[in-house]
Order: C-alpha cells, then structure tokens, then sequence
C-alpha cells in the first residue's frame, strides 16, 4: 500500500490581472511628447519617425505631432524579411 497522501487538485490559482496590452492611440490622433502609443510584448510593431522603444517595447511619442501607421517589411537577423507595422508621429 502506498505511504503518500493524496496531493488534492489545484484550480482556481490561475487567477492573475490582465497586460493591458494594444494600441493606445490611433491613426489620425494627435498626441504630445511622452503619450503611450502602443503597449506590447516584444517588437510586434516598429518605431518609426517620431517616436521612440522603452525597456518593455512600449512605443512613446518623441515629440508633439499625429499618430500614423504603416505597412513595412523589417529585415530580421537571418535576412529574411518580416512584415511590420512601423508607427510613427509627423
């Protein structure tokens, strides 16, 4: 016979907050230095003109300006290319 207790089950431990993860302003907005862009986990989208990459890949406004999107093909390290969508302020 076994000497070892039965170990239970384990639900309901899953139970952590939302990244709160997207874009946060859209194209055509207009936005001042510093304003959140797009909040992400690793570089889904690439900074552009006018805005610059944090520590966490969010995108911020470098400067005062509108929000724009778009299509780009981004090189990776291999030399195979990868579409992206660029964000930029003007």
């Amino acid at each position: 016979m076994s000497h070892v207790k039965a170990g239970g089950s384990s639900k309901n431990i899953h139970n952590n907050a939302g990244a709160r993860l997207g874009v946060k302003r859209f194209g055509g907005q207009v936005v001042r230095t510093g304003e959140v862009l797009v909040r992400q986990t690793g570089s889904t989208k690439v900074a552009g003109p006018g805005t610059f990459i944090s520590r966490d890949f969010t995108i911020h406004a470098a400067k005062d300006g509108v929000v724009s999107f778009a299509k780009i093909k981004k090189t990776r390290f291999t030399g195979k290319t990868a579409p992206r969508t660029q964000v930029s302020v003007v």
